[in-house]
């Protein structure tokens, strides 16, 4: 006489382990899809199918990493204070136009593309501006709040590997990178049913002995979240033919 328990799993042996279900599928799983190209602002969700390979530096060039003035390092008095003129102005897109002279300081703002021949910027909230003249203190490093092209990535390099499932922030990433497009892996077509008489949508009222169907609306909605293309197929009768043929019509236009 087997002994009662309330443990359904307690004489079921030993349970599989999700390590060894994962090799499981691991071994069998192939790809089953070809890729396509998408915009880039529809691409998050996606799996990329090659790699993007920048092909310009980010940034493109030298720049400004704060609001100040561009300066020449070796223009400041280490030990205490330098009076430079403010003789030009550069703004994000608007580059100075000519290369910059020993002896002035530049307004610069952050973003802004450096001027030829000047390696360091100085905050502005660490200056002070006497009529047409920046008074700058002593301390700073040369090269200090300055950006190097491409010391995001530089030209040539993989930024984005194939087979990763992108993020926003990929999608941002290549588009800084100048990708209008990206090759990714076509969607898997899913097709998803909930089996059993029981089985009711949520919605309506429930007959005797009914319960509404939950797993149908969620396995959906974890399927869409890996980028498959799911098409819900409704619930079906504990009836064998029925089951079959729904799973063979299924089968004909889905992966």
């Amino acid at each position: 006489m087997p002994q009662l328990t309330d443990d359904c799993f307690a004489h079921g042996g030993k349970l599989m382990t999700v390590d060894e279900a994962l090799a499981m599928i691991d071994a069998v799983a192939r790809p089953v899809t070809d890729s396509e190209r998408v915009d880039v602002g529809r691409a998050a969700g996606r799996i990329l199918a090659e790699d993007v390979v920048a092909g310009h530096d980010v940034p493109p060039e030298d720049n400004a990493a704060v609001d100040g003035y561009a300066v020449f390092f070796d223009d400041l008095d280490g030990a205490g204070e330098t009076t430079l003129p403010v003789t030009g102005r550069i703004a994000a897109g608007h580059p100075l136009g000519r290369a910059a002279r020993r002896g002035e300081a530049l307004r610069i703002f952050t973003g802004a593309p450096m001027p030829e021949g000047c390696d360091t910027v100085m905050m502005q909230e660490d200056c002070r501006v006497d009529g047409g003249e920046v008074i700058i203190l002593p301390g700073i490093k040369r090269g200090s709040n300055r950006r190097s092209a491409g010391e995001d990535f530089s030209a040539g390099s993989v930024i984005l590997a194939q087979g990763r499932y992108l993020k926003p922030q990929d999608i941002g990433l290549a588009a800084s990178a100048g990708r209008s497009d990206l090759v990714v892996r076509a969607r898997l077509r899913v097709a998803l049913f909930s089996t059993g008489d029981e089985l009711c949508d949520p919605g309506g009222e429930l007959p005797p002995g009914a319960i509404y169907d939950a797993n149908r609306y969620a396995l959906s909605a974890l399927l869409e979240g890996l980028g498959c293309a799911v098409t819900d197929r409704g619930i079906l009768a504990d009836d064998f033919d029925a089951v079959r043929g729904a799973l063979g019509a299924a089968a004909a236009d889905h992966d």
